[in-house]
């Protein structure tokens, strides 16, 4: 396994101005956006005079991706991207996770995510902080499903 060497995570605060740009390019975007498909767009750099157009073709992940990068702008919240063979200090994991860092290093050390240590310092693949995240939410659904199923058997209402 190899890994990368530690990143800088850049979170992108969209201003008000962007936001706004971003909600209404979304609501352009979401009903060409289709799976498995590709979508070609024309560009136009507006600074220009010149009125010589190219064409880009992204491919369909592409463009969800894109998609999903406008409304989350759109909704006024940070965005980052980042190679999921990205290393994560045990800091920025914990924030991704929006845990503490001590709690996110007991996480670790119990063997819930794989870690390499560099020196004296622990680093997480982001794939498998992803992994784990996606394995909690799905037994926080899972237990939330079931109270909801006790809850109308025993007839309780809230």
């Amino acid at each position: 396994m190899t890994y990368t060497k530690d990143i800088d995570i850049e979170y992108i605060v969209p201003s008000d101005e962007e936001r706004e740009e971003s909600k209404i390019s979304s609501r352009i975007l979401s009903p060409k956006v289709q799976r498995d498909h590709p979508l070609s767009f024309r560009i136009v750099d507006e600074k220009e005079q010149d009125t010589e157009e190219a064409i880009v073709k992204l491919p369909a992940k592409v463009a969800h991706l894109l998609l999903d990068i406008l409304v989350q702008m759109a909704e006024g919240k940070a965005v980052t991207i980042l190679p999921t063979h990205a290393e994560l200090t045990t800091q920025q994991a914990a924030d991704l996770l929006n845990v503490s860092r001590p709690f996110f290093v007991k996480l670790i050390e119990g063997g819930e995510i794989p870690f390499s240590k560099v020196g004296t310092h622990r680093r997480v693949l982001l794939s498998d902080v992803l992994i784990y995240k996606e394995r909690t939410n799905k037994a926080r659904e899972k237990s939330l499903h079931e109270l909801a199923e006790l809850t109308q058997e025993l007839g309780i209402d809230y």
